[in-house]
């Protein structure tokens, strides 16, 4: 079947069920994680960014978790940036990115604006449009990846699947909807990542750049403006990566990451676990050194003294400290007053970051690390390599999910908190999507709306 029959015919129950599962699976987690950055400082900045430059229009819709109505297109940049700025989305190794963090936050966006116009889009077509945008941004990742000798920005092709999933919600005919690939993929915002990873700002992976390309890209084309073709669908050399559409599931290949630091990072705390397992008298106090052998990208990570989230976020020996010293790695530990403190800091200045040839041999079909810790007593325990919790092969169960949910929306509040919770559950059941996800549209407690 082509890309376009694809996007037109595909109904939910058409994907097996663990691929429908893992879709439901990301929309709570995608979710949870906007939740859980709802107030910090890329989000409150970018949400006021939305309402002073994009003001309701034809299509506009309210921001998620903070309430104002603002044009669909400064709620897809607000969206995407708040997605991004709490890195705990799912991801995708053969893509080397992510799409929940554009496609969800753009799908929400639009789903609330074809709401406000009288257009009811039911809980089964939503999830419909969300399994059509992950499956098909995760494919044009793995084109643009397999084909450009440059780490881009997942915004350079989560836009794409922005565009797949859009068109069916607006029913756009095939000529309009190739045109509307073709501008998103040539607006789209293949950003350097590396420069990124190696100096963090709040731009990271580009989602909001990616949600904003693929919205604008479906307006742009319903008024007539041409931009076929899109090279990552149409090229004879990215075929492969779309001729079994429907038959074969990228989405089966995403994972899930238990902690909100960059995904290279957490081979490491991974293998610190289970070393505390291992040895439960393992602390912070009987740590020496620790040394962590890694691939090349993951080893570029280093931060061992950030000095804003996003650095704490791109970091490896950081959250390995905050790990080890606080127990746990949520969205306090990478944010706020957390960053300057002094236990965690002093472990942090005692972990080595190296580059082990084998384990970079490796990437990115595997995404791995080994520990080497030293204790002040002389022993040396030696970790395995280990690949991150999360992962197809070592997935987190449905309770770990719903315990990270609960962890990073508990600034909802318990009973928002469940709400939200059962309304993703329940969404295939739901005669209007929006209605039912009608609390993910509120403000949280606390959020600032200082806007001077």
């Amino acid at each position: 079947m082509s890309l376009f029959e694809f996007c037109r015919d595909f109904d939910f129950l058409d994907a097996p069920p663990n691929t429908r599962a893992i879709v439901q699976n990301s929309l709570l987690d995608i979710v949870g994680v906007m939740a859980g950055a709802a107030n910090n400082d890329t989000s409150v900045a970018m949400r006021r960014f939305a309402e002073r430059h994009y003001p309701a229009g034809t299509h506009s819709s309210r921001l998620i978790f903070g309430g104002p109505r603002v044009n669909v297109l400064g709620a897809a940049w607000a969206g995407g940036f708040s997605a991004d700025s709490l890195d705990a989305h799912e991801g995708h190794f053969k893509s080397k990115g992510h799409a929940g963090a554009t496609v969800v936050p753009a799908l929400l966006a639009l789903a609330d604006a074809l709401h406000d116009q009288h257009q009811s889009i039911s809980g089964h077509e939503l999830l419909s449009a969300l399994c059509i945008g992950y499956e098909t941004a995760l494919r044009a990742g793995s084109a643009l990846m397999a084909t450009s000798p440059t780490y881009h920005a997942s915004g350079g092709f989560s836009a794409m699947g922005v565009v797949c999933a859009g068109a069916r919600l607006l029913r756009l005919d095939e000529p309009t909807f190739r045109h509307a690939l073709g501008i998103a993929e040539y607006f789209s915002a293949r950003c350097p990542m590396m420069r990124v990873v190696q100096a963090p700002t709040m731009l990271r992976d580009a989602h909001g750049a990616g949600a904003f390309t693929g919205l604008n890209a479906l307006f742009m084309a319903m008024e007539g403006i041409t931009g076929a073709p899109a090279e990552t669908v149409d090229d004879v050399t990215v075929a492969e990566h779309w001729t079994d559409i429907g038959q074969r599931w990228e989405i089966d290949s995403q994972y899930f990451k238990p902690w909100p630091v960059c995904r290279w990072a957490q081979p490491a705390l991974t293998a610190m676990l289970e070393l505390q397992r291992e040895n439960p008298r393992l602390n912070a106090d009987a740590i020496e050194t620790v040394r962590v052998e890694t691939f090349f990208e993951s080893m570029c990570l280093q931060g061992h003294t950030p000095r804003d989230a996003d650095q704490a976020q791109y970091a490896l020996a950081f959250p390995l400290a905050a790990l080890i010293v606080r127990g746990k790695v949520g969205p306090e530990e990478v944010t706020g007053e957390a960053i300057l403190a002094p236990d965690i800091l002093a472990l942090s200045a005692r972990i080595e970051i190296v580059e082990a040839a084998d384990i970079s041999a490796r990437f990115p079909d595997e995404i791995l690390s080994r520990l080497t810790v030293t204790l002040k007593n002389g022993e040396v325990l030696v970790t395995p390599l280990t690949a991150a919790r999360g992962d197809p092969e070592t997935p987190l169960s449905v309770n770990e999910l719903s315990d990270k949910f609960d962890l990073f929306a508990r600034g909802l509040g318990d009973e928002r908190s469940a709400a939200v919770k059962s309304a993703i559950s329940n969404i295939a059941q739901a005669s209007c999507a929006i209605t039912a996800l009608e609390p993910i549209f509120h403000g949280v407690p606390g959020l600032s709306r200082d806007t001077h």
